[in-house]
């Protein structure tokens, strides 16, 4: 009886990569926004880098609120499709290749996103991670935070619901 032999890490990771990359560049408002993301295993980091064209107050010094509300968004987006295509990433069944071609899966479309501004964003690299309240076939939820020096203390907070998009194509 042969054995199928696991790929090495180093294989998979690049999949991972490959995928992350291709998925966050198919919103091409993250890279207006310069919205980076670093994975750790299946957790995703977003960041934000600072720019001065993301200053909306300037008396204040401080992020404009659109800025942070689409910086929340996109984390949101990029979480919830990233936790969609997570299994599929991981067994082989979904091709990096493919993506990088510009194949990407449908991404689910926002129904509602209310975010809370906390405090004022300070002008420095700003960084949000997502949690995935739920996610069903149609429906998914999902809360996300933002933070700048210290995680424990977010600037702006977002709950958004999402229609889930349809597995038909």
């Amino acid at each position: 009886m042969t054995q199928m032999q696991p790929e090495p890490v180093q294989v998979i990771k690049q999949r991972r990569d490959a995928a992350l990359k291709a998925l966050v560049e198919g919103v091409p408002y993250s890279r207006f926004l310069g919205v980076e993301f670093d994975r750790r295993g299946d957790e995703l980091t977003a960041i934000m880098r600072f720019s001065d064209s993301l200053i909306g107050n300037a008396a204040l010094s401080a992020l404009h609120g659109g800025a942070t509300a689409a910086f929340l968004e996109v984390s949101a987006i990029i979480g919830l499709s990233w936790s969609l295509l997570w299994d599929d990433i991981e067994c082989g069944a979904l091709d990096p290749d493919a993506l990088v071609r510009g194949d990407l899966p449908r991404l689910p479309r926002t129904v509602s996103f209310t975010v809370d501004y906390l405090r004022s964003g300070l002008p420095r690299d700003a960084y949000a991670r997502a949690r995935i309240n739920r996610s069903g076939r149609r429906y998914a939820s999902v809360h996300v935070e933002a933070w700048q020096d210290n995680r424990a203390r977010p600037f702006a907070q977002a709950t958004g619901h999402f229609v889930m998009p349809r597995g038909d194509g």
